[in-house]
């Protein structure tokens, strides 16, 4: 017979066989593998061992074809011999075979009668054995009948919750009316154990035996009668496909009714006790019992426990009851402060004023400073020195480039992923309720359809609010009321001006040459020496050196790329030492120009200036002070006004300005030009570097004088720069960044500069030395910018 491409062999046995077979006083035995097959049963059994397969063969060629089926003691092993396989077992009729092509053999055996099993008569090839037959002592009693019913009845009840035994062996089962056919009916039925089993077969007191199967069967039904009732409470839970899930609620809901706790009780007790050490407010401490509560009635295969066990987790994370003491040693302070940082004098001031307020009051809410100033002047590492001094503990966000109000507000919890937002986690990783939380680069912040987190940090950065933050996540109150804020930006005008309203501004402008040379003394050249592996008797730069690293290879505000360039330098050291070469070099002007190569900044105010209609002005961007060049230019056509270089809007109006003073003040501006020159002439105005946006209006005084030098053919001074903005009569008006902008101007080597009369008092902040090497002059008019930027007579 073949069945696909696998060929079996299958053996019919002809004749039915008797009605009451008699049993042989010796037949071969076929131990079994955590089987045990009852008289008046039918079992289907595998049998692939060789002396296991050569026994079939002898009893099919048998006529009685009679075996006995006797467990096994230890199912592990291949061969058991006679000593370890159970005395007693039942006689068999082989009813049908199926042989398999890869040698072994299925068999249909009947159980006939039970048997007590030895002496052996042989082990080989097969084993052979004396059997006797095992009598039950059984009268029929009153009690036996009714055993045997109640049997029944149980039996009955279970075949109506079991769906794999058919609805008909209750039927049979009703119909049986011999007690001892009906308990190996029952016992082939029910799912036992081996032991169990092999214990029913082995009992010869019938009612001993029913009251047994009794136990059982009451034992399973109840099992089965709980799993009922497991599965109607979960239904309304599960959903379709869920069967997984509904097995495990089954396991779960069995291991409750037996009192077995497992691993999920634990970790409700771990969490509970964790609760306890992080001792937070009360209402923390409710909302968290709360959600305990419910993470002990939730599965743990379902996916909402996940969700509440991390939100647990995160609030048992935050330090609700930690705070760091502050060290209110001013002298200290102020020791670390100098340490650190050098000039700044302003923000130490600040620091220490802070310090002295909390000593005086211990409960004084944490200021909420922001340090504005272009890159590299120390904003950031300022906030570590502070933190430092103060005794407290740092922790740092970046909100540069954050679109999203959920990364400071945290998303809520019904998202797949959600988490606390960046000032939760800051405080987190702080390990205190005090820290200096360092926000940085607060003015690059953005806004989308994902919401405005400037507005999220409207709440954050509000003493009167953060007392009581909500952050979305863990929506609990948080008390940020105790941290100390620290906000860094470049520029103040992309900040909302709400938010900006929230926080102390304090100005770090950029370094003169004098304040670099000591930076890179202290700080800078150690550091990068320390970093290349060096000491300093491997390298010295003199401070000829440093001023040509400042002067010829950076123009900078801070001293970003002053630190790069000195670590070029240490790394040519650190090679030279690698080689071999272990000698001292210092580092002087020559030196430090072979190193980094030709010169990279070169002042080109005298070339652009060298021809009439062009100025130099002053201008602040967020790398802080630059110096900018206006060009004005004249030609004949129809009395039109072209403006170039990527202006704004207020930049225009500028220009435009300038203009109509010129055309209207002409004659007193000592312009000899035709009555009619300003409408058969075209006027150009360009700010070079076209591909930098420039706004403001600053920039005023700068277009008039050169367009009046444009109109007059006289040279602006190459040594002047200006800033100011105009009005139409010719006022000049105060502008903001006096202290970045004359900062550019001496970097650049320009030692004139013109501002106006009304920013004098800007001066008193320019550094210590700077205000005696620069020419400054005040004007309130016009005239007297051009009195001072133009040369030759008027």
């Amino acid at each position: 017979m073949a069945e696909g491409d696998i060929e079996v062999e299958i053996t019919e046995i002809e004749g039915p066989p008797e009605a009451e077979p008699e049993i042989p006083s010796e037949l071969p035995v076929l131990p079994l593998k955590e089987t045990v097959v009852f008289p008046e049963a039918v079992a289907p059994l595998a049998v692939g061992e060789p002396r296991s397969v050569r026994l079939i063969d002898e009893v099919l060629n048998h006529p009685a074809r009679m075996l006995v089926l006797v467990a096994a003691r230890d199912p592990e092993i291949t061969e058991p011999a006679p000593d370890q396989i159970h005395e007693v077992g039942t006689v068999a009729l082989v009813q049908r075979m199926v042989r398999v092509p890869d040698g072994t053999v299925r068999i249909l055996a009947q159980g006939v009668r039970r048997v007590r099993v030895g002496p052996y008569r042989q082990t080989e090839p097969f084993l052979v054995a004396a059997v006797a037959e095992i009598v039950d002592h059984a009268e029929r009693t009153t009690e036996v009948e009714a055993l045997a019913r109640n049997l029944g009845g149980v039996f009955g009840r279970m075949i109506e919750l079991v769906p794999h035994l058919p609805d008909e062996l209750q039927v049979a089962v009703a119909n049986i009316e011999d007690p001892t056919t009906l308990s190996w009916v029952v016992a082939s039925s029910v799912r036992l154990t081996l032991p169990e089993r092999q214990e029913l077969l082995e009992e010869t007191d019938l009612a001993a035996r029913l009251r047994r199967l009794t136990v059982l069967c009451t034992r399973e039904l109840e099992l089965l009668e709980l799993g009922a009732k497991i599965q109607s409470d979960v239904q309304t839970d599960m959903e379709k496909g869920q069967r997984e899930f509904f097995l495990r609620q089954q396991l779960k809901a069995i291991r409750e009714e037996l009192g077995e706790g497992g691993e999920g009780a634990q970790e409700i007790e771990d969490l509970r006790t964790r609760l306890l050490e992080a001792d937070p407010p009360e209402e923390v401490r409710v909302a968290a019992e709360r959600e305990l509560a419910r993470l002990e009635r939730l599965p743990s295969e379902s996916a909402e426990h996940g969700v509440v066990r991390n939100y647990l987790d995160w609030i048992l994370t935050l330090p609700w009851s930690v705070t760091t003491e502050d060290d209110l040693d001013l002298t200290r302070a102020r020791a670390v402060l100098d340490e650190d940082h050098y000039d700044i004098e302003k923000v130490k001031d600040r620091i220490i004023e802070q310090l002295a307020v909390a000593s005086l009051k211990p409960d004084a809410p944490g200021p909420i400073l922001c340090f504005v100033g272009p890159p590299g002047v120390g904003k950031t590492s300022l906030g570590q020195s502070i933190a430092r001094a103060l005794g407290r503990r740092f922790a740092r966000i970046s909100v540069g480039g954050v679109r999203d109000e959920s990364e400071i507000r945290g998303h809520r919890r019904t998202y797949v992923g959600a988490m606390p937002g960046t000032i939760v986690r800051a405080i987190r990783d702080a390990g205190a309720m005090n820290p200096v939380l360092m926000v940085d680069e607060i003015d690059k912040m953005g806004s989308d359809v994902r919401g405005d987190p400037s507005s999220a940090m409207l709440e954050v950065l509000d003493p009167a609010q953060n007392g009581t933050f909500r952050d979305h996540y863990l929506d609990l109150p948080l008390d940020l009321s105790r941290v100390l804020f620290l906000c860094t930006a470049n520029v103040l005008e992309t900040i909302p001006g709400a938010l900006l309203d929230r926080m102390e501004v304090i100005r770090l402008s950029g370094y003169t040459e004098e304040e670099k040379l000591h930076i890179a003394k202290r700080y800078l050249l150690p550091r990068q020496i320390a970093a290349a592996g060096l000491t300093t008797k491997l390298l010295r730069v003199t401070d000829a050196g440093l001023r040509t690293v400042i002067s010829e290879y950076t123009r900078e505000a801070g001293v970003r790329q002053l630190e790069r360039r000195l670590g070029a330098i240490s790394r040519r050291v650190a090679r030279r030492v690698a080689e071999g070469d272990r000698s001292r070099l210092t580092a002087g002007r020559d030196v430090v120009r072979d190193i980094l190569g030709p010169e990279r900044i070169v002042s080109e105010v005298k070339r652009r200036t060298s021809a009439p209609g062009v100025a130099t002005g002053l201008a602040v961007t967020g790398a802080g002070g630059e110096i900018l060049f206006v060009e004005a230019m004249t030609m004949p056509g129809s009395g039109r006004l072209t403006v170039t270089g990527q202006l704004g809007d207020v930049m225009k109006e500028s220009a435009q300005a300038a203009v109509s003073f010129v055309r209207a003040r002409a004659g007193a501006l000592g312009l000899d030009l035709a009555d009619d020159y300003f409408s058969t002439h075209d006027i150009h105005l360009h700010v070079p570097a076209g591909a930098v946006p420039k706004d403001g209006p600053s920039a005023g005084v700068t277009m008039v004088t050169a367009l009046v030098s444009a109109l007059s053919g006289r040279h602006v001074r190459a040594d002047v720069a200006m800033t100011g903005e105009i009005t139409l009569t010719g006022q000049v008006l105060p502008i903001g960044g006096v202290k970045e902008k004359v900062l550019a101007a001496h970097r650049a080597g320009i030692r004139g500069v013109i501002l106006p009369k009304l920013n004098e008092s800007g001066l008193a902040d320019l550094p210590p030395g700077l205000a005696d090497q620069m020419r400054v002059t005040l004007a309130d008019r016009v005239e007297q910018v051009l009195a001072v930027a133009l040369e030759g007579p008027a």
